[in-house]
């Protein structure tokens, strides 16, 4: 039996043309960007992917065993936060960007599950530049046909709970890619989750 679709909502060209234009422009000249590195069986590699993580504070986030430097908010990635606040009527208050230089930078399969993040909260998932190919698989049935879409300059993607339980995503590389696309994914942190679970550990 195929799993039932995730709830996700695809919202087309949510940030206007002049408005997507903006936003990358001055994301991409005003973000402190850095390549992390992670260490895969004692060998360190560096991630295929530019990155920054803009947070309240007290919102740490660790993935990927990267402990993410909290960063400022610039004042565009404010005003969409706030527009989203009030168009979702979610207190998102913490955002991680992704710089994809060309269809060589990607992201392999995973979920956005990770202990501090709020499983009830949606994740609202904004893309600005080159469209670029998103996937995602059901955890249960990764034999089953992946699910596509192709996020435009602009387009907001809503991952409504409880995608991230049931569901794992990708951005798969594309060689013929030749343009930038800057991801910003907002999220919602519990800043004691991380420590409670923790104390809890045996």
């Amino acid at each position: 039996m195929s799993p039932s679709p995730p709830p996700v909502r695809h919202l087309v060209r949510w940030g206007s043309p002049a408005h997507a234009d903006r936003w990358l422009g001055q994301l991409l000249a005003a973000v402190p960007w850095k390549q992390e590195h992670i260490t895969v069986f004692g060998r360190r590699h560096p991630m295929p992917r530019l990155s920054c993580w803009m947070a309240d504070p007290g919102c740490e986030y660790r993935y990927s065993d990267l402990q993410n430097v909290i960063e400022p908010w610039t004042p565009v990635a404010q005003e969409i936060r706030a527009r989203l606040l009030e168009e979702l009527g979610c207190p998102f208050n913490s955002l991680l960007l992704n710089l994809y230089r060309d269809g060589r930078d990607s992201m392999g399969w995973h979920a956005d599950d990770e202990a501090e993040l709020d499983p009830e909260a949606p994740i609202a998932s904004l893309s600005l530049g080159t469209t670029r190919t998103f996937r995602m698989r059901a955890r249960r049935a990764r034999r089953e046909p992946k699910l596509a879409w192709e996020l435009g300059h602009g387009d907001l993607l809503v991952m409504d709970p409880p995608t991230q339980r049931d569901w794992q995503h990708e951005l798969p590389r594309r060689l013929r890619v030749e343009g930038p696309r800057v991801n910003l994914t907002f999220r919602v942190v519990r800043p004691q989750a991380r420590n409670t679970a923790r104390v809890a550990s045996p």
